[in-house]
């Protein structure tokens, strides 16, 4: 894909994710996994970190920015995931390898459940240290890391 379509595609999920926060209290939209409106369940395993997260019918998620390559697995339902390169249709069950770096709107056509599983290397089981590990909060904080980490 032109990498200026791909940087106006991602400018136009920011975009998105601004217009959400500012009408979330009108429209009831969250754009993060508020443990209300979108259940989360930890489990983890030697080396791994499982998030479970449910959606239902009608609901987004804007997504954070991942900083490593993992899969996430749909369970049940039907999603819609638009990122800077497309936008896909996934219907459970199935699972996809997730590139770092990218910035993905979901959208439930369905009430769906799906699963991400990261690396966890310290076994840590402290979520807000993991999160800080496993995502970045914006695209200039995602590439710090990379270059640090080259």
């Amino acid at each position: 894909m032109n990498k200026d379509i791909k940087l106006s595609t991602r400018k136009k999920i920011l975009d998105f994710q601004s217009m959400l926060i500012q009408e979330a209290d009108e429209i009831n939209i969250v754009t993060h996994q508020d443990s209300k409106l979108f259940p989360l369940k930890h489990t983890f395993a030697d080396g791994i970190y499982v998030r479970q997260m449910s959606m239902d019918k009608g609901s987004i998620v804007v997504g954070a920015i991942h900083k490593h390559l993992h899969v996430w697995f749909l369970l049940t339902g039907h999603i819609s995931v638009a990122t800077e390169d497309s936008t896909e249709d996934y219907i459970a069950p199935c699972y996809v390898v997730a590139t770092p770096g990218t910035k993905r709107v979901i959208y439930a056509n369905e009430e769906s459940i799906f699963v991400n599983i990261h690396k966890n290397p310290t076994n840590s089981q402290d979520i807000e240290w993991l999160e800080k590990e496993i995502v970045a909060k914006d695209i200039k904080e995602y590439e710090d890391y990379i270059n640090k980490n080259k």
